[in-house]
C-alpha cells in the first residue's frame, strides 16, 4: 500500500481536492471526520475530554460542544495538548485500520496536522494544499460563521507555508480556478499510481 499524506493551512481547499480523488476512485481517510466519530456522544474519549476540560465542554443532552472546546485549546496550549493527546490516537488508530482494508494502488490521509504532531515519517509521499492566507481566511470567514479572530487562532498554530513545503513532495496551489486546480490534481493522480506501482514491483523483487 502506497500511503499518500495530504495537508495545508485552514481553509486552503483540502476538502475540494480530496472530493474530487474521491470522484474518481482514491480512498480517503480525512482525520477530522475520524475526530468527529471517536468524540461522538457515548464514546470514551467524551468522558475523558470532560474530565481534562471540565464538564462546561459537554451538552445538556451529553454532546460534546465542539465551540467550546475550540474556545479552550486554542486559548490555552496546554489544554490543547491535552486534547490532542486524548484524540489524535485514537483517530491514528482507526485512519491505520480503515487503510489495511482498502484495495486501491493508493490511499490519501486527509490530515491538517500533520507537519505538527510529527507524522511526516509515517508515509510514503506527502502532498500540500497551498493558498495565500488572504484567500484561506476569506473562504473560512464566509463558509464556516467564524470570524478573522477565530480564523487567526486556528491558522497561527498551524505549521506555516515554509515549514510544509520543506516536506512536500507535491504541492498543489489553490489560487486559481477550479479548473486548474482539477488539472493538477489529475496530474497529482497519474504521479501517485506510477509511484505506487514502482513501490510495488519493488517489494515484489
Amino acid at each position: 500500500m502506497f500511503r499518500v499524506a495530504l495537508t495545508g493551512g485552514i481553509g486552503s481547499g483540502k476538502t475540494v481536492v480530496t472530493d474530487y480523488l474521491s470522484s474518481i476512485g482514491v480512498v480517503i481517510l480525512d482525520a477530522d471526520q475520524f475526530a468527529h466519530e471517536v468524540t461522538a456522544r457515548g464514546e470514551d474519549a467524551v468522558d475523558e475530554i470532560a474530565k481534562v476540560l471540565g464538564p462546561a465542554v459537554l451538552g445538556p443532552d451529553g454532546d460534546l460542544d465542539r465551540a467550546a472546546v475550540r474556545a479552550l485549546v486554542f486559548a490555552d496550549s496546554e489544554k490543547r495538548a491535552a486534547l490532542e493527546k486524548i484524540v489524535h490516537p485514537r483517530v491514528r488508530q482507526k485512519m491505520h485500520e480503515a487503510a489495511k482494508r482498502a484495495n486501491t494502488p493508493y490511499v490519501i490521509f486527509s490530515i491538517p496536522l500533520l507537519i505538527e504532531t510529527g507524522q511526516t515519517h509515517n508515509f510514503d509521499h506527502i502532498v500540500i494544499v497551498e493558498t495565500p492566507r488572504e484567500l484561506r481566511a476569506k473562504r473560512v470567514l464566509e463558509r464556516s460563521g467564524l470570524d478573522q479572530e477565530a480564523f487567526s487562532a486556528i491558522d497561527d498554530v498551524q505549521a506555516s507555508d515554509v515549514e510544509r513545503r520543506r516536506v512536500a513532495a507535491d504541492i498543489i496551489r489553490n489560487n486559481g480556478s477550479l479548473q486548474s486546480l482539477y488539472e493538477q490534481v489529475d496530474a497529482l493522480h497519474k504521479r501517485l499510481i506510477n509511484l505506487s506501482q514502482n513501490k510495488a514491483q519493488m517489494a515484489a523483487e
